[in-house]
């Protein structure tokens, strides 16, 4: 069994190493998860802090416990392509970009209407990635849909790959959060409170820090074609591998 790291904020901001079976557990996550809860979790870059996307109340939690503009757009993980095609237009995508998934290529699609404006640019387009990551695709799969995967941090602040350089201002608004957050019917009864201090997914392999994903908006050629791309924001997935893939770059 991989080892947890239990971050208990209780009676204070602390950090603390703990044993093999401490901190929110897979189904404990998914569902706390489908009840509109934010909580932490590892990505192939950094960690994430995330919601299931087509919660509109859950993603204004992200953005309220991130201090982030609400004009930033979060970008969105999937657990495969066809959760990226419920909350976005995945035909728009070239075909030629599918060999980058799963993997860091996060890529601007055309939103579907599931989505809360606050995850859709001025152009209409959402960002989402297929991720490689056996516990963040799992938690996708089991929530039901993607992912908010913003990294967990404050707005403006490093990305970590450690749980214990998670900011602890963060952890505390997220356990705050946690404890007040409305429960759906039955939610008090499937989730105990002790779940709900702890809104921390663990396990899996850490992060593996480096470069954030690379983010791409196709510009044309899709359903099929190489076509062009703009790169958005450099990154895991370098220019020339997607060069080397016959797209050309913007």
């Amino acid at each position: 069994m991989s080892s947890h790291v239990s971050l208990n904020m209780a009676g204070g901001a602390s950090v603390r190493r703990s044993s093999p079976d401490a901190g929110m557990e897979l189904a404990a996550a998914a569902r706390f998860l489908r009840n509109g809860g934010v909580l932490v979790f590892p990505t192939e870059t950094f960690y994430g802090l995330g919601c299931l996307a087509a919660n509109a109340e859950a993603v204004a939690r992200v953005y309220q416990l991130k201090r982030r503009p609400v004009h930033k757009p979060l970008p969105l993980l999937a657990a495969h392509a066809v959760q990226v095609d419920a909350v976005a237009e995945l035909a728009a995508m070239p075909q030629r970009l599918l060999a980058f998934w799963p993997g860091p290529l996060t890529v601007l699609l055309p939103a579907r209407p599931c989505l809360p404006p606050a995850l859709v640019n001025g152009q209409g387009l959402a960002a989402v990635r297929v991720t490689p990551h056996p516990l963040a695709a799992q938690l996708a799969e089991q929530a039901g849909g993607a992912l908010t995967a913003s990294s967990a941090n404050l707005s403006g602040g490093a990305p970590v790959c450690s749980p214990g350089d998670l900011d602890p201002a963060l952890l505390e608004a997220l356990r705050r959060m946690a404890q007040n957050m409305p429960c759906s019917s039955g939610c008090a009864s499937q989730t105990p409170k002790a779940e709900a201090s702890l809104p921390l997914a663990l396990g899996g392999p850490l992060p593996a820090g480096g470069l954030p994903s690379t983010v791409v908006e196709p510009l044309s050629g899709g359903a099929g074609g190489a076509g062009r791309l703009r790169i958005v924001r450099a990154g895991a997935v370098s220019a020339a591998a997607l060069e080397a893939a016959g797209f050309a770059l913007e």
